[in-house]
């Protein structure tokens, strides 16, 4: 049984239609990312997921239950984790306080702050700080670190790498691989196709709401990506 299964899904912004009968699923382990254009429903995808945003129609089922209907702090507890574009942090919080916010609806498991810090060691000296002083790199280090605090089953990573340095994106993705190692699994939303075709086992191509094809990441080229990320290829 897959550890999450995402069934005819549907949802909108007011009238607008964001997310278009999506169906997919993801294996314990397994790294998928999502591509496409701004504006192709990515991120309304993984917050309906997360349950931060309503559902029109269809299913969320999370290891075999369905979790639709549920609120977001229900969806933490039972594994479900998402670090949110523009990494929404507590500012005027130090970076240990914001570290515990995601514990308080975690499940039992081995994240904890020592861990975060292993994985996130550049954050050992800014505990203290307020998270609105550090640097992007930083600050989305300390976002994915209080996600993992939840003790999540599946990780949802949405623009990572948006408005960081190469060299602060280089250094999240050093850290992420210690989770990508440890098989945690991940449903990542990166505009950085390279980084994306080196990371994901899977890639979702998304157009207009839609998933308009899907492959394993070492059978699709960069060019059969962008010709579905563009819209100038038939659905798969």
């Amino acid at each position: 049984m897959s550890l999450l299964h995402v069934e005819n899904l549907s949802a909108s912004h007011g009238q607008l239609p964001a997310v278009r009968g999506i169906d997919f699923t993801v294996d314990e382990g397994e790294i998928v990312a999502l591509v496409g254009a701004n504006g192709a429903g990515k991120t309304t995808l993984l917050r309906t997921i997360a349950g931060a945003h309503r559902a029109d129609r269809g299913r969320v089922v999370f290891d075999g239950v369905e979790v639709t209907g549920q609120p977001p702090h229900r969806r933490v507890a039972a594994g479900i984790s998402l670090v949110p574009e523009g990494r929404r942090l507590f500012p005027t919080m130090s970076v240990e306080e914001n570290l515990h916010v995601g514990a308080s609806a975690a499940r039992p498991g081995e994240w904890s702050v020592t861990r975060v810090l292993d994985a996130f060691p550049q954050l050992k000296p800014l505990l203290r700080r307020r998270a609105g002083d550090l640097s992007g790199g930083q600050q989305q280090a300390v976002a994915i670190g209080r996600a993992l605090m939840a003790n999540p089953r599946i990780l949802l990573l949405d623009e990572i790498s948006l408005g960081l340095s190469p060299k602060a994106v280089d250094g999240v993705y050093a850290s992420l691989r210690i989770l990508i190692d440890a098989r945690v699994t991940l449903i990542l939303v990166e505009q950085d196709l390279g980084r994306t075709l080196a990371t994901a086992d899977r890639i979702l191509c998304m157009l207009e709401g839609r998933i308009v094809a899907a492959g394993r990441a070492d059978e699709m080229s960069r060019e059969q990506v962008m010709a579905h990320y563009f819209g100038t290829r038939e659905a798969a």
